[in-house]
């Protein structure tokens, strides 16, 4: 039986935005950039992805916003450099929300900033509505 592809298991689009994110892990500074983001997750490229399962904070410098956003994730696959031809180096993050509120707040803003980048017939068409 096969392995289902990590995309065909997403709940969510994923918009195509590069954003600079800046993490820690034991006393260890990184910048990386994502290659995408969604209402759920981001995909991290990074050739020092961290284990399956850590769990950190993220700060997400955003085009819409004054100040840095700090996000909690946990890390939910990894792809190693050269794994899969075409396929970059780096971690798939999932979102920890400390309540629906912040949840949804944070959805509000990945929609506006895909409406930014793509136009708001083709974020709508791709967000369903």
């Amino acid at each position: 039986m096969a392995t289902p592809n990590p995309e065909d298991l997403r709940s969510s689009y994923r918009a195509p935005l590069r954003l600079k994110v800046d993490y820690e892990r034991m006393n260890s500074f990184f910048a990386d950039y994502t290659k995408n983001l969604s209402k759920g997750g981001t995909f991290i490229k990074t050739e020092r992805p961290f284990a399956v399962g850590t769990r950190c904070h993220f700060s997400f410098t955003l085009p819409a916003l004054s100040e840095p956003l700090l996000l909690e994730g946990e890390v939910a696959r990894t792809v190693a450099k050269g794994a899969a031809p075409g396929e970059e180096a780096g971690m798939g993050v999932k979102f920890i929300f400390r309540d629906e509120v912040a949840q949804k707040e944070f959805a509000d803003l990945v929609e506006r900033m895909m409406e930014e980048s793509l136009g708001p017939d083709a974020a709508r068409a791709l967000l369903g509505r």
